[in-house]
């Protein structure tokens, strides 16, 4: 994958036409069927493997040569990349010269993504022969693919390239087919340019698979970059391949703020973005990120991804300032996130909470949580840069942080929990869920230091102990929903499931708070789980419990590669170092996990203050920075 262009076949190398198989580009499908033939068979595949998040190799053999035993004679190498290229090379290990014709069936339906996942695709269309190849067209939408060499024959009515080789002992052929939208000009991902947002860092630990994970993951999380299509220079993230390949608001933010760690530009150009879909003008929502509903599971109705996202925009830029966005960018931005604080203020209005936007709606834990980061943080950047407004919200949030500690917590026998939600006539909705995880995420303040959270200590640490239980952890990271409570699933979206980018939230924010066991535990449950998915982490995955010598079990409906899960891997892993920036004030702070989980473990090439930063930790938990910008202090 390298958005926009998407491709998607089994580990067989065979595109046969059947489910998603197939290149897209911008979420068509513009091929469903390229089908080998050498010599008349289909080679048998030996190996596949990811080289690159946008290449694939797939190796298969075949005997081309009759009476010569049990051993293949000929290799069949295919190269695919996510741009719409292919390359077939033939090679010979034969000790006699061979004349291999190579066939390739090819055809599509033109369908669009969306079409395919819900099984409304009509059948493929008619070819016919242009150039070097074949041509299809749907309505206003026309597709061909043209190769190198040209085939001696060209069958438009079997969709039929073929191609005659003489290979002596020892040699090689290779055709070049290239997949292409008429009019569209060959795909430019923007993760594959010179000047990417991401920095490419780079991982040393005593656990071997972090480095993999981490190359992996940034590799993902290039591929997903997309660009603005009003303003080109500005990029964000997709949320995640095949299902979700454009942007989705609310997840774009979480993203974004998980990587600051690999630079601040990607963080800008999301945020440049989103403030031109602001709502402006009179009326409710003005100042609001529209985004789109989403589902809560069995207890609660979906809920407004816009709301989160609004939230989110003022955190994200006041961290992303301490991590050391340049000023002007700041300043450029700080007008949008005034407009989503003065929302924030006004949907409170004279009360406490900030419930759903619908009449009637619940209060709900983590919009609470949202909340209250979003007016220290904005609080914090409004102050920084000189502007009105701030003591309002930190006095609004001082009230809020009060009244939830007492009217959102659900005592029962085993010592309380947070209540997933308040209805509007006080009833609590107790379940336990990983929405939790949002109380523990407190954000970063001036001077590196932690924002104060919704719960008190005694609260936190009983959080701490129930997502460390076995009702949550699952062995490979943290479901969604506990098992003992009404609704489970496994396989629920948020009802079961295991999530990565709430596990990575857990992990980060009981490291925080100091409790370091469960963090540690949740930690090396999702690195299990991410060898087991050969270090690609989808966004969720079954929440069974891990037994010995079993894995985690793929959901069907899940993105993968997911933005909010590679980026959750950086935020794991920097949580292990505990950088703590404050870039305007020249000074970073350490606050690494004592306890070494992973035993040492090495990050170079992070950018803080907008200079490479490395840093090491031992296995007795001493940090120590290797590199870092020209007047950056460390703080205490």
């Amino acid at each position: 994958m390298a958005l926009p262009g998407l491709a998607i076949s089994t580990t067989q190398g065979q595109l046969s036409g059947r489910g998603l198989e197939g290149f897209y580009r911008s979420g068509r499908r513009l091929l469903s069927r390229c089908q080998v033939r050498v010599a008349g068979r289909e080679p048998l595949a030996v190996q596949a493997g990811m080289t690159a998040a946008d290449r694939v190799r797939f190796v298969g053999t075949l005997r081309a040569s009759p009476g010569t035993g049990p051993d293949p004679d000929v290799i069949v190498e295919r190269t695919r990349d996510a741009d719409g290229t292919e390359r077939i090379t033939l090679r010979s290990a034969a000790t006699r010269p061979l004349r291999l014709p190579l066939e390739v069936a090819l055809g599509t339906d033109l369908a669009d993504l969306s079409a395919i996942a819900s099984g409304r695709t009509a059948g493929e269309l008619p070819a016919d022969v242009r150039d070097a190849g074949l041509r299809w067209c749907r309505a206003t939408t026309s597709a061909s693919v043209t190769a190198d060499p040209p085939p001696a024959d060209a069958l438009a009515s079997a969709g039929l390239l073929r191609w005659e080789f003489e290979l002596p002992p020892g040699g090689t052929a290779t055709v070049e087919l290239r997949v292409r939208q008429d009019g569209a000009g060959p795909v430019r991902a923007a993760g594959r340019t010179a000047t990417s947002p991401l920095a490419n860092a780079r991982a040393a630990c005593d656990a071997p698979a972090v480095h993999d994970l981490l190359r992996t993951s940034i590799g993902d999380l290039q591929a997903l970059l997309l660009r603005d299509p009003t303003r080109p220079a500005d990029l964000h993230l997709a949320a995640g391949a095949p299902w979700r390949c454009g942007l989705a608001p609310a997840e774009a933010l979480v993203a974004a703020r998980m990587v600051l760690p690999l630079g601040t530009r990607l963080a800008a150009g999301t945020l440049r973005t989103l403030a031109r879909t602001q709502r402006t003008g009179p009326g409710p929502q003005s100042g609001m990120i529209p985004g789109p509903l989403r589902d809560a599971g069995p207890h609660l109705p979906p809920g407004c991804t816009g709301t989160e996202a609004t939230l989110l925009f003022p955190v994200l830029l006041a961290e992303a300032h301490r991590w050391g966005l340049p000023e002007r960018d700041t300043e450029e931005l700080l007008p949008a996130a005034e407009r989503c604080l003065a929302w924030l203020r006004r949907a409170v209005g004279d009360g406490t909470y900030l419930c759903d936007p619908l009449p009637g709606g619940p209060a709900r834990c983590e919009t609470q949580a949202h909340a209250h980061r979003a007016a220290l943080l904005g609080a914090d950047l409004l102050d920084a840069c000189g502007r009105p407004g701030a003591a309002g919200l930190r006095q609004w949030a001082q009230e809020l942080r009060m009244t939830f500690r007492g009217e959102f917590w659900a005592e029962d026998r085993g010592g309380g929990r947070p209540a997933a939600a308040r209805a509007p006539d006080g009833r609590l909705l107790p379940h336990l869920g990983a929405a939790a995880v949002h109380l523990l995420d407190t954000g970063l303040l001036r001077g590196g230091e932690p924002a104060p959270g919704l719960l008190d200590k005694v609260q936190t640490e009983q959080v701490a102990r129930l997502l460390g239980s076995h009702a949550m952890d699952s062995g490979w990271g943290l479901r969604g929903l506990a098992v003992k409570e009404a609704g489970y699933n496994p396989f629920g979206h948020r009802a079961g499931a295991v999530r990565v980018p709430e596990t990575a939230v857990a992990v980060a924010g009981l490291a925080t708070a100091g409790y370091e066991k469960e963090a540690g535990a949740l930690l090396r449950g999702i690195l299990a789980a991410a060898d087991a998915f050969g270090h690609r982490l989808p966004e969720m995955f079954g929440g069974e419990q891990r037994t010995e010598g079993g894995a985690p079990v793929p959901h069907p409906a899940a993105c993968r590669p997911s933005a909010t899960a590679a980026a959750a891997v950086v935020l794991l892993l920097t949580t292990l170092v505990g950088i703590c920036p404050d870039a305007p004030a020249r000074t970073v702070t350490l606050r690494p996990v004592r306890t070494a989980p992973l035993g040492e473990i090495g990050l170079t090439g992070l950018r803080v203050a907008g200079a490479p930063f490395s840093v090491r930790v031992s296995r007795l938990g001493l940090a120590m920075v290797e590199e870092a910008a020209e007047g950056l202090r460390l703080g205490a």
